[in-house]
This record gives C-alpha cells, sequence and structure tokens, in this order.
C-alpha cells in the first residue's frame, strides 16, 4: 500500500462515503419496515449466531485488504510492540472501564428522569458488552481507509482475539455485579476464522502466486488496483443489509436510541483520542498509531449482541443498546478516519518498503 497519502486517488466511493454511509442506513431501515420477508429470509441464513450475508460481505471488504499484507511484516511487527502495547492496555485496562462510568453517569444520572430504573440498568449492561469486545472485522476497513498498516493491523487484532477468550467474562462480570455472561466460544471462533484466518490466507496465496509469476510491481500497481472501491462497496452493502435487520427495532425506539447514542458517542471519541494520542507522544508512526486508535474505538458488536440475546433476551433493553451500537459505529467511525488522515503529518511515517511497527526512537 502506498503510504503517502497526498499520492492516493480517492475514490468514487471514497469521496461521498459518508454521504452513500447515510443513505445505505436509511436504506436498510426502510428495507426492513416495509419489505420485512427480505430481512427475515437471509437472517435465517446464519451460523452460531453469525449472519453468512453479513459475514461474505465483510469478507469481501476485508479480501483487497489483506492483498498488501506482507508476512515478513508480520514477524517484524512483534519485534516493535509499542503500537501492540497502545491497543492492549486502552482495550482492556482503560475501554471496558470508562464506558462503565460514561454510560453509568448519563444513563442512571443524567437521564434518570427519561428512563426507568430498570430499563437503564439493561441499557447499561449493553454498553458494558460494547466496551468489553474490541473490534475484530470492522477494524480493517477503518485501517484501510485510514492508510494504516494492514500487516500490524493483522497482528493487532489477532491479540485482541486471543485476549478475549480470557478477559471478556472476568470484565464483565466485574462491571456487572456477577451476571451470568460468558463468552459465545462459536461465535467468537467463527468470527476469528470467517473475519481474520480466511481471507488472510486467500490474500497471501493469491499474493504469493502472482507476485511469483507477473512480479511484485505488476502485482502491487496493477492487480491490487482491480479491487478499488470493493472495501467502500462491500461496506455500503453490509450496512444495508445490518439495518434491514434491525429496521423495526430502530424505528419502535428512537428516543430510547438517542439517549443510549449519546455515552456511546462520546466514549468512541474518547478512546480513539487515548489511544491515538498516546501513540502520538510515544512517537509510533502513524501507519500503526492510526488502527491502533481504530481498534478500541470500534466494537466487536457480533459478539456484543450474542451475548445480549442469549443473557438478557432479544427484546431486551440490553439488546437494544448493542444494537445502538452498531447503528452508531459507522458514522462515528468515519469521523475518526477523517480526523486520523488529517492530522497524519504530526506523526512519524515508516515509509514505504520499512518493516511494519513502532518508531525507532525509543
Amino acid at each position: 500500500m502506498t503510504m503517502d497519502s497526498g499520492k492516493k486517488r480517492i475514490g468514487f466511493f471514497a469521496r461521498y462515503l459518508s454521504a452513500w454511509v447515510a443513505l445505505c442506513i436509511v436504506a436498510g431501515v426502510l428495507l426492513g419496515r416495509f419489505v420485512p420477508a427480505v430481512p427475515a429470509f437471509l437472517g435465517r441464513l446464519e451460523y452460531a449466531r453469525v449472519s453468512l450475508p453479513i459475514a461474505a460481505l465483510i469478507w469481501l471488504m476485508i479480501f483487497p485488504m489483506m492483498l498488501k499484507v506482507d508476512f515478513r511484516s508480520i514477524v517484524d511487527a512483534g519485534k516493535r510492540p509499542k503500537g501492540l502495547v497502545v491497543t492492549l492496555v486502552v482495550n482492556w485496562l482503560v475501554k471496558p472501564f470508562t464506558m462503565y462510568a460514561i454510560a453509568w453517569f448519563f444513563l442512571k444520572v443524567a437521564f434518570a428522569r427519561l428512563i426507568p430504573g430498570p430499563l437503564s440498568t439493561e441499557y447499561l449492561a449493553g454498553a458494558v458488552l460494547l466496551g468489553a469486545a474490541p473490534c475484530t472485522a470492522m477494524v480493517f476497513v477503518w485501517s484501510y481507509l485510514s492508510d494504516g498498516d494492514p500487516a500490524y493491523t493483522v497482528v493487532q487484532v489477532a491479540i485482541n482475539d486471543i485476549v478475549i477468550l480470557f478477559a471478556f467474562t472476568p470484565i464483565v462480570a466485574l462491571l456487572l455485579g456477577g451476571t451470568e455472561a460468558r463468552v459465545p466460544l462459536d461465535t467468537l471462533l467463527i468470527s476469528v476464522i470467517l473475519f481474520v484466518a480466511l481471507p488472510l490466507i486467500a490474500g497471501y496465496a493469491v499474493r504469493s502466486h502472482l507476485v511469483k509469476r507477473r512480479g511484485k510491481a505488476w502485482f502491487e500497481n496493477v492487480f491490487c488496483k482491480r479491487f478499488d472501491g470493493i472495501t467502500e462497496l462491500g461496506l455500503l452493502l453490509t450496512l444495508v443489509l445490518i439495518f434491514s435487520f434491525q429496521g423495526q427495532t430502530i424505528i419502535a425506539n428512537p428516543f430510547s436510541i438517542a439517549l443510549i447514542a449519546v455515552p456511546l458517542v462520546i466514549q468512541t471519541f474518547m478512546i480513539f483520542l487515548i489511544g491515538y494520542g498516546w501513540a502520538k507522544a510515544w512517537k509510533v508512526p502513524y501507519e500503526v498509531a492510526a488502527p491502533a486508535g481504530m481498534i478500541g474505538a470500534s466494537n466487536f458488536f457480533e459478539l456484543a449482541v450474542a451475548v445480549a440475546v442469549s443473557v438478557y433476551g432479544v427484546s431486551s433493553g440490553a439488546t437494544l443498546a448493542t444494537v445502538v451500537g452498531v447503528l452508531v459505529e459507522v458514522p462515528v467511525m468515519l469521523t475518526l478516519v477523517r480526523i486520523a488522515r488529517a492530522t497524519r503529518r504530526y506523526f512519524p511515517s515508516q515509509g514505504p518498503g520499512e518493516p511494519s511497527g513502532d518508531s525507532s526512537a525509543t
């Protein structure tokens, strides 16, 4: 991937992405409201609570980025750990607890007169489930859009997936007072296989084969260019599908959604600024710093929704809160992508051909 954003062409989809996102959200909600048979049919195509149509579209988004991953860079990432430290500390020692504090203040104090006590507790639970599940799949899209290092992003996501196995349940139980929340291992494992392992293996196989046959220059300058706009198109189609599933819920709860969204949006901006700002102070290259901030800001909403449904029920306030997390994530994350790209000049750059990882400054 060319690391000089000034030379990177902004395609038609990317240039007006925020507008397309808004239109696709509206289209998805309207589809769910007026043609419910379509999302009802597609919603049945799932395994381990993972929607297979959405999985296919997310795979379509991720694959072009995986083509750019050089496996030698993945090995080098472990030798330069600053970006990994930022990701792990922010995601697991900061994010769940700030999410609880911010959501508790707004849902239990600031909005106390607007939300009944028991319902506010369920909303708080949903917020905590989001806060304890850093992103697995969509962060590849945010990294791609912000010119992040694809190899380093793979390492960051892989390590977070491992930590989720051990940290998610105790953190949720601690914050929610011994709740019976459990990690649905089938959901987690299927997500990791579909959203990380398979596209990475496929990207590596295609890259190795074509570089050997046609050369690296042809692969990067001709073949990869054929995928321009595919990630953005996959994102837009995913949004239509996601919001067609949630259209009835969104239309039926507009006021509650607005109240829940307030702490979630504040939390997202704050976590990004903590991770991104720390990376800046630590002189981490932009290509690593941007994804480091994005992983904590974004959420593994498939996992959060699955746990909310299994523990609290499909019609619960906790499940609604996780759905609101999906609703606000894409517009907010696109804003963070813009912030990252606008501020990249303040960061050192690892430059083309340099190993993935942190600045050599210590």
